[in-house]
């Protein structure tokens, strides 16, 4: 069409009245070109370049965690999840490593400290089930990055708080248990050296051990803000202020940012562990928007973003109403964010007791690819297609929808420069 009208561009001044004026010439000319232009503006863009339908690349994750879930608990049934996530285009997973109190590993560390060095659960025994994911995942093509979920927390009944009961923080008036759902918690004090040294003692642990491809934490690498009334913590505090105690309201903004400053500098020395155990290991953090995770878990991803000691951001927005997930996506910080390091989305696949309509998951990973994130990861695995009132035949082709061709996981550390 274009051809053809230039053609006729051509061609125009041969039958034109040559008693036309040169102006009048001049202006059908211009004229004529400035109507190619509109033309070929008007055009799609991708007739004019060929763009891509799918993204080059994007992170297609989905956690994999033994709580209201089976498909750690047995071989097949493991190889068999990572086979169907390979079939619908996803590319990344994150298993849980770290969860009641317990690992899911074999851990010399943690059979020095708790007095068992793996999980009790029948459906691990003999097993080292991260060496299976890492090898079936990375024939897959999947990319690996266990995920710390406990962080500092863990079961109030468990042998690690039975055991280590001075490792524990308290709350203003001396209780300790934070009910998460129907369990009963504790929390590990973030601020003693030796549970700092007992965490990070783990994650090199896994760094070393395994040929993982990065590792991940979330707000449970925080402190609830009503904890950190315990002596040791107390002690600290007044030391460092002239034998000033703590605000009893633990959400006085000074006492907050003490806590969540004493974290930061922890996160900063297990990310410097990491890189001297495994220069290549991506430091990935899972946490909620910015304003729960500092006001709840004292967990400041802003500043640890800022202070170039995470490489990857999978932010939690675990929303149905569509208004406030978008709002949430378009945060100064996310956006903030967004340019200095690879930035996801996690969205919610259901619950035990909370079915996500498939419609609402492709919806909302539609408003991320809009924005240009670098990806999805969905929690998790069981609720994908197991846990909905959805036949899973359904969801699965829901899923197949949603990442119809394969996607090679992006390389999340190239270009990426931290801020001078």
């Amino acid at each position: 069409m274009i051809k053809t009208f230039v053609k006729w561009c051509v061609e125009f001044p041969s039958w034109w009245n040559i008693r036309q004026s040169r102006k009048s010439l001049l202006f059908v000319v211009m004229l004529t070109l400035s109507v190619i232009t509109t033309l070929m503006l008007s055009f799609p863009l991708n007739a004019q370049i060929n763009l891509p339908q799918t993204p080059v690349s994007e992170l297609r994750g989905v956690w994999l965690t033994n709580i209201d879930s089976d498909v750690l608990f047995e071989r097949d049934r493991l190889k068999g999840s990572l086979q169907r996530l390979d079939e619908l285009n996803f590319n990344t997973i994150y298993p849980a490593v770290w969860n009641w109190g317990y690992t899911l590993y074999p851990s010399k560390v943690a059979a020095k400290v708790i007095g068992r060095a793996i999980d009790p659960t029948p459906g691990l025994k003999g097993r080292d089930i991260l060496k299976e994911i890492v090898d079936v995942g990375h024939q897959k093509g999947l990319t690996v990055i266990p995920w710390f979920e406990f962080g500092f927390m863990a079961p109030a009944d468990s042998l690690l708080a039975k055991n280590r009961p001075q490792w524990l923080t308290l709350r203003s008036d001396g209780t300790r248990i934070v009910k998460e759902g129907t369990h009963n918690r504790v929390w590990l004090n973030p601020f003693r050296p030796e549970v700092q040294q007992f965490i990070q003692d783990l994650i090199v642990e896994i760094v070393r051990n395994y040929n993982i491809d990065g590792i991940q934490f979330d707000d449970h690498f925080g402190l609830p803000s009503e904890l950190g009334y315990d002596a040791y913590t107390v002690a600290l505090y007044k030391k460092e202020h002239r034998g000033k105690a703590p605000s009893k309201n633990f959400k006085d903004p000074e006492w907050v940012r003490w806590r969540a400053n004493k974290i930061t500098k922890f996160m900063k020395r297990v990310f410097t562990a990491i890189k001297a155990t495994k220069k290549d290991c991506l430091v990935s953090v899972a946490p909620n928007p910015q304003r729960f995770s500092y006001d709840f878990f004292l967990a400041d991803w802003q500043k640890w973003e800022r202070l170039g000691i995470i490489e990857d951001l999978v932010l939690q927005i675990y929303r149905d109403d569509l208004n406030v997930f978008v709002r949430e996506l378009e945060y100064p910080e996310v956006k903030a964010a967004k340019r200095h390091i690879p930035v996801s989305v996690g969205i919610l696949a259901g619950l035990k007791n909370r079915s996500v309509p498939m419609q609402q998951i492709q919806t909302q990973v539609q408003k991320v690819r809009d924005r240009n994130f670098a990806g999805v990861s969905f929690f998790f695995y069981e609720s994908l297609w197991n846990m909905s009132k959805e036949k899973p035949q359904e969801r699965q082709a829901g899923f197949q929808k949603i990442f119809p061709t394969p996607t090679p996981y992006p390389n999340l550390l190239t270009g990426w420069k931290p801020f001078s």
